[in-house]
């Protein structure tokens, strides 16, 4: 399952240069598949769903620090466990009930956003 940041966000940006993914920004920034990852151009994702890597998306979230939930893989195949989790002074990284995965799906996507 993907990480997601509560509403007790402290806005202090700790997590954010953690993400092997680049999939945390901060509130109210714009995102894009292609940052942080080997994506770019016309793409297929993991869901077959095709987009383009390095169209603009809107911001999750405009109050908090956000995790976009398709480039969050909890840190798999990186390390042990969310860094985000872990360097958040006030534990407000925690697992998104809504968008829960297995590990192999978080592995595949891990594959798909640093495939070279």
């Amino acid at each position: 399952m993907a990480i997601i940041i509560t509403d007790e966000c402290i806005n202090c940006g700790a997590c954010e240069p953690e993400c092997p993914n680049n999939a945390i920004y901060e509130a109210a920034v714009d995102w894009k598949y292609s940052e942080g990852t080997a994506l770019s151009g016309r793409i297929v994702n993991i869901d077959g769903v095709e987009l383009d890597a390095d169209d603009v998306q809107d911001p999750v979230s405009d109050e908090v620090y956000y995790i976009v939930p398709d480039k969050c893989t909890e840190c798999k195949g990186f390390h042990e466990e969310p860094q985000c989790a872990a360097v958040c002074p006030v534990d407000c990284c925690v697992p998104d009930e809504d968008h829960v995965e297995s590990e192999d799906r978080l592995l595949s996507k891990k594959a798909f956003l640093h495939a070279e």
